[in-house]
């Protein structure tokens, strides 16, 4: 019997070739959407995939230091959906970058999901996706961030090692439409913040950047909202080809 690491060492190496594109007809787009919408809005769903998008916004802000230049200290996930992502740097300029892409990145996720999953590289997606939070296991300060990350990863090699590279694509598809729920529903709790929250200011990304910018916050906000909507165009484009078959 092969043993397990060169068993899902085989799959991910496999995972990178595209696979036949989903036939997804309008009922099963109904039910993807559904399933969707049942990880990203009700309470007692949204208590676990929103600390997954925690994980991708905190991954947002990571990404952007490195690209930036910056020396990334770590990242910490808490259970109540927060999260902190320290750096450092000499100039203003990177700072402002890295702390500008935590609410869109969950958004732009989405939409590469969306996206590779209709076009038959769902299995590709999701494998670098795992592999991305694998190597950001490097970098969380806290024991809660580790389980998060973990049982993320630990979800992902399932996906990889058990279930047919055919259906990995429809879940890529249901991870990215609830990722951009869930962007939609983070970047309205930031809203809720900054008009009627005001005493928790301190923790607002656009807050934090007008403080670094003079920039006012409802810029900052209405940025995140223009990018989250262009992830919801593109990645309603494959979406909408179906419901104009209507089958």
């Amino acid at each position: 019997m092969t043993p397990l690491p060169q068993q899902l060492w085989q799959r991910v190496i496999e995972a990178f070739s595209r696979t036949d594109i989903p036939q997804v007809s309008l009922v099963e787009l109904s039910l993807v959407l559904l399933i969707a919408t049942a990880l990203s809005i009700p309470r007692a769903t949204w208590k676990y995939f929103g600390l997954l998008a925690t994980a991708t916004h905190e991954l947002g802000h990571a990404f952007a230091a490195v690209l930036s230049g910056q020396r990334l200290a770590g990242i910490r996930l808490r259970l109540d959906h927060s999260g902190t992502t320290t750096s450092y740097s000499r100039g203003r300029l990177p700072t402002v970058w890295s702390g500008f892409w935590g609410y869109p990145v969950p958004a732009i996720t989405g939409a590469a999901l969306v996206t590779t999953g209709f076009g038959g590289w769902g299995p590709a997606a999701l494998t670098a996706g795992t592999l991305i939070l694998l190597a950001s296991l490097l970098f969380i300060r806290n024991l809660a961030g580790i389980l998060i990350t973990a049982a993320a990863i630990a979800g992902g090699a399932a996906l990889i090692l058990w279930v047919p590279h055919a259906f990995t694509g429809h879940v890529a598809i249901i991870l990215g439409i609830a990722l951009l729920v869930a962007a939609v529903r983070d970047l309205l709790k930031l809203t809720q913040v900054h008009l009627h929250r005001r005493d928790r200011l301190a923790t607002s990304d656009a807050y934090l950047l007008y403080r670094a910018t003079s920039v006012p916050s409802f810029i900052w906000i209405a940025l995140f909202a223009a990018l989250v909507a262009g992830s919801w165009i593109i990645a309603w484009q494959p979406i909408s080809v179906i419901l104009a078959a209507g089958v």
